[in-house]
């Protein structure tokens, strides 16, 4: 199922090879084609290591098998936060389809822009005083992790009779410095989320540890994966689990291999953050 858009808004949902007609536009920190380059040299590698099954499961069966199984389905989150709006508008000539910002507030500069051109997921962690705001631009936020947080969503998007797909974080590593939901408090929150008449349940999202080895992460993504395909198949009232969001610049291959098909890459596109 298509991830809904709003009003007048117009996205394809495959896979980013489609490039949108709009100019293509070079900051001067950069040189012309910069961040294309950067995105074709990205997919590049992810075909090449999925191709070559460098890294099988421990029961010797890859997860994939070749590249051609999974290039229709795996989808690339372009993570604009903290770059500007010529970095953004390059991203979407090279065939970006997907945008993130991780907050609310960047990201309105950038939506009056780009309303129309891509699709929208907040990242980050979004507080509830935000939430009217999220949902009038987010076609996805995919860090719901609370029940308080779904009620808030809910309510906003019923104001505008929108139906807002969402994901879940989990924090699976139990990191305290991170937003997520904790396991023990997992089922009760999509159950919520379920319920909830203007919000739709689409799947989860996953940020991994800060491993110096980034092999290390490669366990909580197989366990996510588990998690992911229990979850595709209940019986649910409202949600469309469709969307394992795992994988960032350092570890998305490995995150590709264990079973992602919505990774969020910045750095490897477009080069360290403005600040």
């Amino acid at each position: 199922m298509p991830i809904s858009r709003s009003a007048n808004a117009s996205v394809s949902d495959n896979s980013i090879q489609k490039g949108a007609d709009i100019p293509l536009a070079c900051a001067k920190s950069r040189s012309c084609g910069e961040v294309a380059i950067r995105a074709k040299i990205l997919y590049a590698s992810a075909i090449s290591r999925i191709r070559s099954n460098v890294m099988p499961k421990a029961d010797g069966i890859p997860r994939l098998q070749s590249w051609e199984d999974v290039k229709d389905d795996v989808r690339l989150v372009a993570v604009t936060k903290n770059h500007d709006a010529e970095a953004m508008r390059e991203a979407i000539a090279a065939g970006a389809e997907i945008v993130g910002e991780s907050r609310v507030q960047e990201a309105e500069k950038k939506y009056v822009l780009f309303r129309n051109t891509v699709e929208w997921h907040l990242i980050g962690h979004l507080q509830t005083n935000k939430a009217k705001q999220a949902v009038r631009i987010f076609d996805v936020i995919e860090s719901v992790d609370s029940e308080k947080l779904a009620n808030a969503i809910n309510k906003e998007a019923e104001k505008i009779g929108k139906m807002q797909d969402i994901l879940v974080q989990v924090n699976l590593a139990r990191e305290q410095q991170k937003s997520g939901v904790m396991w023990e408090d997992f089922p009760s929150l999509v159950g919520v989320c379920d319920r909830l008449p203007f919000v739709r349940l689409r799947g989860l999202m996953f940020v991994a540890p800060d491993y110096e080895n980034k092999e290390q992460c490669r366990p909580l993504f197989c366990r996510m994966r588990e998690i992911f395909d229990d979850m595709r198949e209940k019986d649910w009232k409202t949600a469309s689990i469709d969307y394992l969001s795992m994988g960032m610049s350092q570890d998305f291959e490995i995150a590709i291999e264990e079973g992602s098909n919505l990774v969020r890459v910045g750095t490897s596109i477009f080069g360290p953050r403005q600040y």
